[in-house]
């Protein structure tokens, strides 16, 4: 059953404006609170990549794709790299190292994360996502307490993901998503399916549209109060 269109955007604070061109900044940033605890480190995540181990447990990510920064869409340059360690669904520990980059108009300093990560979680995409998925044991080598963790961030930013879902494809695609608002499934988790696809790595492809966005929020700021 689809979800009331009157209850959408009630939920996600949707505005559809007359100009097409201020569909995006409409939407987006609709609420103040979200826009108010933005992340001050930014992050970039990239899908076209090959992983290069150079020594036990250290490993390069060499990007295949060209990107900008999603702040202003201007040339982005590499200015370093630094470690970026995490726990595989095994519990083995790696460290990769990623990129630094740094826009030629803003300024603004970016990180460069592979798609199998998502910003800020020490374990990686896949390990979250059939936690969130899951409706049997888990195989996930993570405390009940972390798992709990995941969960709670998910359901306290889905509707914000899906909004930010909506306002990038309106970006784009006006017309046609437009026109989808009225057949978006009820609930929001299938709802985002029903944008980025239910197959394995949804969470990837999710996390990915809001980090380049610059709409990713720390999951600190999450649980922050309205006031």
């Amino acid at each position: 059953m689809p979800l009331p269109v009157r209850r959408l955007l009630g939920i996600m604070t949707i505005t559809i404006p007359i100009e097409k061109k201020n569909a995006f900044e409409s939407v987006c940033f609709a609420d103040r609170h979200f826009q108010r605890h933005l992340n001050k480190k930014l992050m970039i995540i990239i899908s076209n990549y090959t992983l290069i181990e150079k020594s036990n447990l250290i490993i390069f990510v060499k990007n295949a794709e060209e990107i900008t920064c999603p702040c202003c869409d201007a040339k982005l340059e590499v200015i370093g790299s630094r470690p970026r360690k995490y726990i595989s669904s095994d519990g083995n520990r790696h460290t990769l190292v990623i990129r630094r980059l740094r826009c030629t108009t803003c300024r603004k300093i970016h990180h460069e994360l592979p798609d199998i990560l998502v910003p800020y979680k020490r374990y990686d995409s896949q390990s979250i996502e059939s936690t969130l998925t899951s409706e049997g044991n888990l195989t996930v080598a993570a405390e009940k307490s972390t798992i709990k963790r995941w969960m709670s961030w998910f359901h306290s930013l889905k509707d914000y993901m899906l909004r930010i879902i909506i306002a990038t494809r309106l970006r784009f695609d006006y017309e046609a998503v437009e026109k989808e608002l009225y057949h978006i499934p009820s609930t929001v988790l299938h709802g985002i399916w029903y944008f980025v696809g239910s197959e394995l790595k949804w969470l990837s492809r999710t996390v990915r549209i809001l980090a380049n966005t610059n709409s990713y929020l720390h999951t600190r700021s999450a649980f922050m109060s309205k006031t």
